[in-house]
């Protein structure tokens, strides 16, 4: 009976246990763009050639996820520029999960627009 009653409250308990909504659109996405490329870039400051494309839906490995293209050129820890650079700022949740380098097939086809926000000091 007790065994029962056990089975019958996990299962309804599961059914009350609501999934987050992975993929929310990341309406300030590019201030958390900002915000993250801050911390990972080597020079943040003095970035030149900025741009971005609007998040989209794609598919990452098996799961889709909002991924927004970031195109720029930044210093390095010399403070030389290091020419332009393709990165993939990933979402889940709507919050920013990782910024990491873009592949062709990700960012080739972006629809780049002006980021001039990433060049602000």
């Amino acid at each position: 009976m007790a065994a029962a009653l056990a089975v019958t409250v996990c299962a309804c308990t599961r059914d009350l246990v609501k999934k987050p909504e992975e993929n929310i659109y990341p309406a300030d996405y590019k201030a958390q763009i900002v915000a993250q490329m801050r911390l990972q870039l080597d020079d943040p400051r003095d970035i030149r050639d900025a741009y971005i494309a609007e998040p989209v839906l794609k598919i990452s490995q098996v799961t889709p996820r909002y991924i927004a293209c970031v195109r720029f050129n930044a210093k390095d820890r010399s403070g030389s520029y290091k020419g332009i650079k393709d990165m993939a700022a990933y979402f889940y949740e709507g919050k920013i999960t990782q910024v990491v380098d873009a592949s062709l097939e990700l960012c080739g086809n972006a629809a780049f627009q002006p980021f001039p926000e990433l060049q602000r000091p």
